[in-house]
């Protein structure tokens, strides 16, 4: 794994955990030689990882939305800042530059890169593996939804398993790892 892609808040949220653990995360995945690919933001969640990594002196490939720029939310001190048209070419490119997928908590816009990644493993498209940070319980809800949705036959139990939890950075980077090495992870039902 040369590359983790961070998807996460635009916010820092109300609970300091979630910024500590944006920042721990950054740092660690740094520490271990393992750059990181996030939405390219010095605002929330995202400058969070950004300073965690740049902390701990980690490549750090931000990916942006030139309307974004242009409201003076690109973070200034990253390795590599990509600036895009869209957020459909932001999605691709970090996909693209990415070996694995991680979101951390945060809204609209991380649920929808989440799932759009999600998406593509189910379909074939990709076999990264993909996690979530689940920091004090934040995607507690989420997770017994995705048991609902399985449980009344919408989605396949396959998919359901298509990414790895842990509640802290260590753990779900083991979790990550053995799902990475693991040749079962090439898509699930298309359904």
């Amino acid at each position: 794994m040369k590359r983790v892609c961070v998807f996460c808040g635009a916010n820092r949220g109300l609970r300091p955990s979630y910024a500590a653990a944006a920042r721990d995360f950054g740092g660690r995945l740094a520490q271990a030689g393992v750059g990181l690919v996030y939405g390219g933001g010095n605002v929330g969640l995202m400058g969070a990882v950004a300073d965690g990594a740049l902390a701990q002196g980690g490549e750090v490939i931000g990916v942006i939305p030139r309307q974004l720029v242009e409201r003076e939310l690109a973070h200034g001190e990253v390795t590599v800042m990509h600036v895009v048209g869209s957020m459909h070419e932001r999605k691709a490119l970090m996909a693209d530059l990415s070996d694995a997928f991680v979101a951390l908590p945060g809204g609209y816009g991380t649920l929808d890169e989440f799932f759009e990644i999600l998406t593509w493993a189910q379909l074939g498209l990709h076999d990264k593996p993909c996690g979530l940070l689940n920091v004090e319980g934040y995607f507690d809800d989420l997770l017994r939804f995705l048991d609902r949705a399985v449980a009344d036959g919408l989605l396949q139990a396959a998919n359901r398993n298509l990414f790895v939890v842990g509640t802290d950075t260590e753990k779900l980077m083991s979790e990550l790892r053995a799902a990475g090495s693991r040749v079962a992870i090439k898509g699930g039902d298309f359904r």
